[in-house]
């Protein structure tokens, strides 16, 4: 049975991201701003990759379970990444209803998976669960600054931008409710295949993508600071949980 803890929890990367596309919608963000949490959401990941994540993911000892799970989640990841740029380009060029349909997809198959990601962590444990679900807030603040940023060049109607929103949160909220329900009461091997599976897309979540956009502003120590500082305060928060 899902708690209402774990549902809760799942709720809040939601009005993050809802936060985040209305923050985008009435007063967009500048380009350091953006690179700000970028960095920081970036840094909050990997945090809870290598502090909470692995250390679980490991601790079975079965180097095959990791070796799969690890490979299929960088496979399935770059295969994601292939498709979504095949279709970006292609939708572009007749954009439907003047909305970047590319983008959106891209983004749906995003949350789609961070959801999954959501529910891989609370079958780790509570306290994993918890750092991950506040990891992938930040992440989805900045997805939906992004989202709604994307639209604006196609000048959507609010009404537009409020459905968009909501599409993209029953996503999330899908994702997340086949991790719950599927994973719970799952076998130690099971598990540790899913945990890499899931520690591998998160990585490469923060390499190729999150850090990736980070860096199209030029860099300063301010900026890399930002990613150490989100590092730093979800290791120190997940040694005091």
């Amino acid at each position: 049975m899902i708690s209402l803890k774990e549902v809760v929890f799942t709720l809040i990367p939601v009005l993050l991201w809802y936060i985040g596309g209305m923050i985008a919608y009435f007063k967009p963000p500048g380009a350091a701003l953006k690179s700000i949490i970028l960095h920081f959401a970036a840094g909050v990941v990997f945090s809870v990759v290598a502090v909470e994540l692995l250390p679980d993911m490991i601790k079975i000892h079965d180097a095959k379970s990791i070796i799969i799970g690890f490979s299929s989640g960088v496979a399935a990841m770059l295969l994601i990444k292939y498709f979504t740029g095949k279709i970006q380009p292609a939708v572009k060029v007749g954009e439907v209803n003047g909305l970047p349909w590319g983008v959106l997809i891209a983004m749906g198959i995003d949350l789609l998976i961070d959801g999954i990601l959501l529910g891989i962590g609370f079958a780790a444990g509570e306290k994993e669960g918890v750092l991950l679900a506040v990891a992938l807030a930040l992440e989805c603040l900045s997805l939906g600054i992004a989202t709604v940023t994307s639209l604006s060049g196609s000048s959507p109607s609010k009404k537009v931008i409020h459905l968009t929103l909501l599409v993209m949160a029953l996503v999330f909220i899908t994702g997340a409710a086949l991790g719950l329900l599927l994973l719970h009461n799952t076998s130690d091997k099971v598990l540790e295949l899913i945990l890499s599976f899931g520690s591998a897309a998160l990585l490469f979540l923060v390499t190729e993508e999150l850090l990736v956009e980070a860096h199209e502003e030029k860099e300063t120590a301010f900026y890399t600071a930002s990613f150490f500082t989100g590092f730093l305060i979800f290791m120190i928060l997940g040694m005091m949980l």
